[in-house]
């Protein structure tokens, strides 16, 4: 019996040290930093598929949408941060919270779908946001841009979804360059970051987006290959954001794998290991 006992004590023991991980990790994560892998290219070349990511999410402080979403497809569960916190929605309001600042690059909640988009932020509450011929205006006035080149990568299929790059020299034979042409935009309050050309397309010409009160503008800076604001959400894109549906800021890449999977540790890029994101 002494032994049954014993059994059962090493039994008891183990599931509270679980249980205390999964809290210690649903605290870590609803609070301070949440994972996030790469899964496109809208944001190339600041980020590529397959960086991995931790969000701050105390940068702009809290709200429903730091709840974390469980997403498990092969097993059948998809729990949504709204069926943890749905009930603090709905006030576009944030506990400690503080503004996000032009050219952040931010993940938020898709205000239809509830999936995790990241993209940097263009637009402020307030602003007149237009792209006339692939140029952005803003508050009527055009941003700098400089040319920066060009940027490569292997056409070959990427990531778990294997998608294909979108290229400016059309569509290369497998293995071959695929080329981008590339600029330095800067934003007015200074901030300088990498944005991509690949083909004149209805979005390079929109009209005048004012952005609401307590709402956010969105772009890629992988320009023609993005779902953002620049497309309202009753016609598949992202609109304005709320306040309350941002997640958090991505700082720092911890590390990028090329392959299928980030568990393929010989895919891994080793000139990512902990990049700051711009």
């Amino acid at each position: 019996m002494a032994e049954t006992g014993g059994i059962w004590e090493n039994v008891k023991e183990t599931i509270k040290t679980v249980v205390y991980a999964l809290l210690i990790a649903g605290v870590f994560r609803t609070f301070l930093f949440q994972p996030f892998w790469i899964p496109s290219g809208s944001m190339k070349d600041t980020l590529l598929i397959g960086d991995f990511l931790f969000v701050n999410k105390m940068t702009y402080g809290f709200s429903y949408a730091s709840c974390p979403s469980v997403r498990i497809p092969s097993l059948g569960i998809d729990v949504d941060a709204e069926d943890f916190c749905g009930m603090f929605k709905g006030d576009n309001e944030r506990l400690f919270g503080s503004e996000p600042e032009r050219g952040d690059v931010v993940v938020f909640r898709h205000p239809v779908t509830g999936y995790d988009f990241i993209k940097r932020l263009i637009g402020l509450p307030g602003d007149r946001i237009q792209v006339r011929d692939g140029l952005l205006y803003i508050n009527d006035e055009p941003v700098q841009v400089e040319p920066d080149g060009t940027f490569e990568e292997t056409y070959a299929r990427q990531g778990p979804q294997q998608l294909t790059p979108q290229c400016a020299n059309g569509i290369p034979a497998p293995g071959a360059i695929c080329v981008k042409e590339r600029f330095i935009e800067t934003l007015p309050n200074g901030v300088s970051h990498e944005i991509l050309n690949i083909r004149d397309q209805d979005t390079d010409n929109t009209g005048v987006f004012t952005v609401p009160e307590g709402h956010y503008f969105f772009m890629g800076d992988n320009r023609d290959n993005s779902t953002d604001s620049r497309v309202p959400q009753l016609m598949g894109g992202v609109g304005f954001v709320a306040y309350e549906d941002l997640v958090g800021r991505a700082d720092r890449i911890m590390f990028s794998s090329a392959g299928r999977s980030m568990l393929y540790f010989w895919t891994w890029r080793a000139d990512r290991f902990f990049k700051a994101v711009h």
